[in-house]
């Protein structure tokens, strides 16, 4: 099995390297590793560069278009994304490729760092609870920082749309019309704080929204997102 990883990064020199560490120790060797440069300002290429992973550029910014920038370079027949903030554990491909067969997307659980330990615990079980229930639901909820990818299924399904946010969890219920999409609880990947900018209520707000609505609703059936 080839496995392309994929890691969307705009101004990401500071969390890049540790990433990008932990995405070439794992017990699975990807067959490659490509970094999207989204426009970035800052060393983000360089930093890249100095680990020898290939090194894609879109100057067009917005995480959806860089997403969809290394989905189409990708050389291999699967596609995993992560963030340049996250930490995928030493497993993680193994996790994902181990359950691959007959599936056209699969995806696992995130814990948040560098907040206080009850945070982790309940990033950690909580979102492992929700993801258990929204896969029982037939409600995949696929996450930029942990996902992977059939590619031919996945540009047959349109790729990842042109939208703001979202874009991982629209692609994944486009896949579910071609595919199984599987949940891994196995695959777990560390990620960043930051997604708690806006507070836990703004964040258990989103995924609520992912749980009662459909995605396909709130961007249209095109892609677009509503406004």
């Amino acid at each position: 099995m080839r496995i392309s990883v994929v890691i969307p990064a705009h101004n990401e020199e500071a969390y890049l390297p540790q990433c990008l560490e932990a995405v070439l120790a794992q017990s699975l060797p990807p067959f490659e590793v490509i970094v999207v440069d989204n426009a970035s300002t800052d060393r983000t290429r360089e930093v890249a560069e100095a680990f020898g992973v290939r090194v894609v550029y879109c100057a067009k910014k917005g995480v959806a278009h860089a997403r969809q920038a290394g989905l189409l370079a990708a050389r291999g027949e699967w596609v995993a994304m992560t963030d340049a903030d996250s930490l995928p554990t030493p497993t993680w491909l193994q996790a994902l490729a181990e359950r691959a067969p007959g599936a056209v997307a699969l995806y696992g659980p995130l814990r948040f760092y560098g907040v206080s330990a009850w945070e982790a615990a309940l990033s950690e079980w909580g979102y492992r609870a929700f993801l258990r229930l929204m896969a029982l639901l037939g409600r995949p909820n696929l996450a930029g920082a942990n996902m992977m990818v059939l590619k031919e299924a996945a540009l047959r399904a349109g790729g990842f749309p042109e939208v703001e946010a979202r874009e991982d969890v629209l692609l994944g219920w486009k896949l579910r019309d071609l595919g199984l999409v599987r949940y891994v609880p196995e695959a777990l990947v560390l990620t960043s704080a930051r997604r708690l900018k806006g507070g836990w209520g703004r964040f258990l707000l989103r995924q609520a929204r992912n749980l009662l609505g459909d995605p396909r609703g709130y961007f249209g059936e095109g892609g677009e997102r509503e406004r």
